[in-house]
């Protein structure tokens, strides 16, 4: 008999997990974040996915205190919010003992600012500097004092959307990548000045920069250090909101050669690689410059490779929803999206190794 899936609504987020008796043993929190604009609701048929092949191991909560407009107002407020909606599930439920966040969009960038937050370092659960320098992936802390297990994104722009063909949409035409950089905060306001690099905070370097290291209460490289697992999926091709290198945390020059799938369980899976963290960078602070598009990605790309990432690519060329893959890869909409339920799948298959 299939596990039947149970599901609340509680100050706006959802709680899913499942109804049969091994549910009672479930204590891995999981943490779903949508895009830009989004909803809970972005994210219902991978959480109904996770708990029914998953239902002595999750609780999946959906988050949506950054709803809709509410995701135009910057990644750090957003990522402020979904830090409090954390800790607030965690107190409901008190039994679970690990944590792992799984995101879309722009909705990984608020999870790497959220896990910032609720990083507490080995040893110092409640309070205590820790120094960018710890870089032993074995020392690690503690999210919201659970143990940290997955992180992942699904078409997540980690280096921002400034760079030449990271919005596809506006076809790698320098004077409109210029324009749109001079524009977007009137149509994404703060969160599309974050996204395009251009906030200015104070004097401050530009958010998604100062996010490469810990700064000062702040412990974002720590606290993404302390998963055992990050992953990036990302649209290889067709994602017209998010590119593949940004979603990808790579150089044009590191983008592999892809074919179609072998696989029948993963038909749109088309690459996937494991690499290291770059120890010969891993403590090496990060400098931060100004000398334009290009440095500043190229920094984003060693900041975040100092850590070790899975990778794998995405894509739905073949597919009748190919132009939607953005919304595609999370199955945004159960009917109108279903082609990405093998991604989900694929999720799932490598949720507990």
């Amino acid at each position: 008999m299939q596990n039947q899936v149970r599901s609340e609504s509680i100050n706006g987020g959802w709680d899913v997990w499942s109804s049969s008796d091994s549910s009672a043993s479930a204590d891995h929190l999981v943490v779903m974040v949508h895009g830009i604009l989004g909803s809970a609701a972005d994210w219902k048929f991978a959480a109904d996915q996770f708990v029914k092949m998953l239902p002595d191991k999750v609780i999946v909560h959906c988050s949506e205190c950054n709803v809709s407009k509410l995701s135009l107002d910057g990644v750090d407020v957003m990522g402020k919010r979904l830090a409090e909606e954390v800790v607030e599930v965690t107190r409901r439920k008190p039994h679970v003992r690990k944590i792992s966040f799984i995101s879309h969009s722009v909705g990984g960038l608020v999870a790497r600012y959220a896990i910032g937050k609720l990083y507490r370092p080995p040893g110092r659960e409640n309070q205590g500097n820790v120094s960018s320098g710890m870089c032993n992936e074995d020392s690690r802390g503690t999210i919201s004092g659970l143990e940290a297990m997955n992180f992942i994104t699904a078409a997540t722009p980690h280096l921002g959307s400034r760079g030449n063909k990271q919005v596809p949409f506006l076809f790698g035409v320098p004077v409109f990548e210029k324009a749109a950089c001079r524009v977007i905060h009137l149509i994404f306001r703060r969160t599309g000045r974050h996204l395009f690099l251009n906030d200015n905070d104070e004097g401050e370097p530009p958010l998604l920069q100062r996010m490469l290291d810990d700064c000062g209460n702040l412990y974002f490289m720590s606290a993404l250090r302390a998963f055992r697992r990050r992953v990036a999926y990302s649209n290889v091709a067709h994602d017209h909101i998010v590119g593949w290198r940004t979603s990808s945390i790579r150089r044009d020059c590191e983008l592999p050669t892809w074919e179609d799938s072998v696989s029948e369980k993963y038909p749109h899976i088309v690459y996937e690689e494991q690499l290291k963290g770059n120890d010969a960078e891993q403590c090496s602070p990060i400098s931060i410059g100004n000398e334009g598009s290009d440095m500043l990605e190229e920094e984003l790309v060693r900041g975040l490779s100092r850590l070790s990432w899975e990778k794998v690519d995405v894509s739905f060329h073949t597919s009748r929803q190919r132009f939607a893959a953005h919304s595609v890869i999370q199955v945004k909409d159960s009917l109108m999206h279903w082609e990405g339920a093998d991604v989900i799948q694929h999720m799932i298959d490598h949720f507990l190794t």
